[in-house]
């Protein structure tokens, strides 16, 4: 389907700026709108999409142990983390899909892809869209995807909903008619129970807490703390909780359900969290939803605010639960042979032009510059942590007879050799609307990244040896 397009490099960084969203400039139409959005949000409620939670069937639940006994038998533990960044993001998480599907191996003398050996999917804001319509709808993602999400001008839709007048002061806010969206042009109101489905890897779509800062993942081991039950959560929500850029959108509501048994730390997480602040308030964030008089309702919002990378939901889990083997103990599944870590980083680096003149930045471009050198270096400090930590998990479960290899393979701009490209795809926008050319060279290139990586190549090597 992708024909050989060259991009338009001659397109200015201020032309290919103006109609993002999030980390890149607001277009012109949403700033002059940012007045009526804070009035028309100003008196909303929010929808909640949350019912309570009912006793589950053992073996049946949307949860980190369901799905790791499904693949109980498999020596791969194979996890994507999508990051955010609009269309931008989702263009590239559609291509390492692609390369994927196209890279076969061979598994106990059968040929088979290296795509269905991914185990989990973890993503944030716009890295959720592929994940989420791949978790449903399996194959037919490389078929319908690119003609109902990645060339559909959804940033357009969503922009003239704002100004629609009757919408200003109705009971659902930006966020909702978002749903609403998204479940027309993609999900159809589907709900997590739909993802349930043999071969499929787990889906972990992440947002955040906006009172606390709790990155939370649309899994029964979180929905647990809500007394609530993730399979009949619409996936849509999901999405656009991960997705709702603050001020931008509204938060997506729950409400926080009494009457369910608190899950419980084991004394090893609490002997750890003595030694690690980052644990502690890890741990003091997930049991504050204990207090279900003060914290009746939580407010999610984009992911990209805890975790740009989608890095943190395994490596959370996983400390969490006391460390690489206690979490084998908890699934309930074989020791693996091989732990894969395969990050697709959209993130850019925009030059704004500041550097180059004695005028003083606008706010926007203040506020901009801020953002990004915040996220740059939390992105680089969660990769340093993650890739520390897939060692540690290697050499925990090792033993002289039964070695665990790791690999963390990155797929983002700063590997791209070529100069001219590398300019072009830093000046593509986060935002919900890309030119054809723009994501013909998001997927070219992702798929590229992948494939010539070192440790993917490795990878490769090895698996072939075994």
């Amino acid at each position: 389907m992708h024909n050989q397009t060259q991009p338009n490099l001659n397109r200015s960084a201020t032309e290919a700026g103006h109609n993002g969203w999030g980390l890149a400039p607001w277009s012109r139409v949403l700033c002059s709108c940012l007045v009526l959005l804070l009035v028309s949000g100003c008196s909303s409620y929010g929808v909640i999409y949350n019912e309570p939670g009912v006793d589950v069937e053992a073996g049946k639940t949307y949860s980190l142990k369901t799905w790791a006994q499904a693949k109980e038998n498999s020596d791969f533990i194979f996890i994507l983390a999508f990051s955010g960044g609009g269309t931008r993001a989702a263009a590239m998480a559609y291509g390492v899909l692609e390369e994927l599907r196209d890279t076969p191996i061979t598994v106990d003398g059968q040929q088979v892809r290296l795509l269905d050996e991914v185990t989990h999917i973890t993503s944030v804001s716009g890295g959720s869209f592929a994940s989420a319509y791949y978790g449903l709808y399996g194959e037919k993602i490389f078929e319908n995807f690119e003609d109902e999400f990645l060339l559909k001008n959804v940033q357009k839709h969503l922009t003239v909903s704002v100004l629609r007048p009757i919408h200003w002061f109705t009971r659902k806010g930006r966020t909702d008619r978002a749903i609403d969206y998204y479940n027309k042009i993609l999900f159809h109101d589907a709900t997590f129970a739909d993802m349930m489905q043999p071969g499929r890897p787990m889906i972990i779509i992440n947002a955040s807490d906006l009172a606390y800062g709790v990155r939370f993942s649309f899994i029964q081991d979180y929905f647990n703390f809500l007394c609530s039950d993730v399979r009949d959560f619409p996936v849509a929500s999901a999405v656009a909780a991960s997705s709702a850029v603050p001020v931008v959108f509204n938060p997506v509501v729950m409400q926080n359900y009494p009457g369910c048994p608190e899950p419980k730390v084991t004394p090893r997480v609490v002997e750890m969290a003595q030694h690690s602040d980052e644990l502690t308030q890890m741990l003091a964030g997930l049991q504050s939803y204990a207090d279900k008089e003060e914290r009746e309702y939580i407010h999610f919002v984009d992911g990209g605010i805890t975790d740009n990378m989608g890095l943190r939901a395994m490596s959370d889990v996983v400390l969490v639960s006391g460390g690489a083997t206690q979490f084998i103990n908890k699934t309930q599944r074989k020791i693996p042979k091989t732990v894969v870590v395969l990050s697709v980083n959209a993130s850019t680096e925009k030059e704004s032009g500041m550097s180059k003149s004695a005028k003083q930045p606008s706010m926007i471009t203040s506020m901009n510059a801020m953002t990004n050198i915040q996220l740059h270096r939390y992105n680089a400090a969660t990769v340093d942590n993650v890739r520390k930590g897939l060692n540690e998990w290697a050499a925990e479960l090792s033993t002289p007879e039964h070695e665990v290899k790791a690999y963390f393979i990155e797929v983002g701009f700063e590997e791209v050799p070529q100069p001219q490209l590398k300019l072009f795809l830093n000046k593509i926008p986060t935002s919900f609307s890309l030119e054809p050319d723009q994501v013909e060279s998001l997927i070219k290139t992702s798929r590229a990244l992948v494939r010539e990586d070192p440790d993917f190549q490795q990878l490769l090597k090895d698996i072939a040896a075994q």
